[in-house]
């Protein structure tokens, strides 16, 4: 066993407990998180999650790998008041991870909310497994399941010394169903789901929160690429799901660690 695992191990063990691993809000006070990084920032879910925590308080570093939409994001969210940074950078880089968290940190202070938003879908449209390269898997994987574990390895220690923090997986209901041609993405977000649950048990009584969450269909880019001719009236906006996942994020603690939600399923932030 090497040092770095014996510190793990150690810091764990220091912080876990018969109790669930809960932040303030299970003793009645909501979660308000200080400082936000959010992945696949530039436009979407992720650009809605990024104003609605800005609109909440919080001081909020966007992440994805196009700078111009990203930075208008950004600009746009200063305008209003808030306080928001732009990181180019792309989650599925190995290279990159301990750049995006030092610089958000330094922009931000401390890191205490992590939303892993940025995923990939692949080609489109979307091949059958059998057609499926197996660079375009790994490159799904990449993005959506080795990027986002690699990131909170890095942040979550810290989270769990200061015994503060939530790290929020968006996943899909493509992680749980078979759906055709949606095999690669779907085995990415079920991997990204147990790697949630497996994060909320291992870190369980550090003060750090983990949640998986459904977001819905929604009126985006990326549910246009794979599905071009889907209804729009018929998907959610992203501002309506933002509103619902950083109201989760609120009250963390009165809902247990490792769980996975429907943002159908839970109220709003207020």
């Amino acid at each position: 066993m090497n040092d770095e695992s014996t510190g793990s191990e150690a810091l764990i063990q220091a912080g876990g407990s018969s109790r669930p691993s809960l932040p303030r809000a299970a003793r009645g006070e909501r979660f308000a998180p200080r400082a936000a990084l959010v992945t696949g920032a530039s436009r979407g879910l992720g650009a809605a999650l990024a104003r609605e925590l800005a609109r909440q308080g919080a001081k909020v570093v966007l992440v994805a790998r196009e700078r111009g939409p990203l930075e208008a994001v950004a600009a746009e969210i200063a305008a209003q008041g808030g306080e928001a940074h732009a990181i180019a950078a792309d989650i599925g880089d190995k290279g990159q991870t301990h750049a995006i968290a030092g610089a958000a940190a330094a922009l931000v202070g401390p890191i205490d909310l992590l939303v892993h938003n940025a995923s990939t879908l692949g080609k489109t449209p979307l091949p059958i497994l059998l057609d499926t390269e197996c660079e375009d898997l790994g490159r799904a994987l990449e993005v959506n399941v080795v990027g986002p574990f690699r990131l909170t390895k890095v942040v979550a220690g810290a989270m769990a010394l200061r015994r503060r923090g939530v790290v929020v997986h968006i996943s899909s209901d493509a992680a749980v169903n078979a759906y055709p041609r949606w095999g690669a993405y779907g085995a990415s977000k079920a991997a990204l789901d147990h790697l949630s649950r497996t994060w909320a048990a291992e870190l369980e009584g550090t003060g750090v929160a983990f949640y998986a969450v459904d977001p819905g269909e929604m009126n985006t880019r990326m549910h246009a690429e794979a599905i071009p001719d889907a209804d729009p009236s018929t998907l959610a906006d992203p501002a309506d799901v933002a509103r619902r996942i950083v109201g989760l994020v609120g009250r963390a603690g009165a809902v247990p660690s490792g769980a996975r939600l429907e943002a159908a399923r839970l109220e709003e932030a207020p």
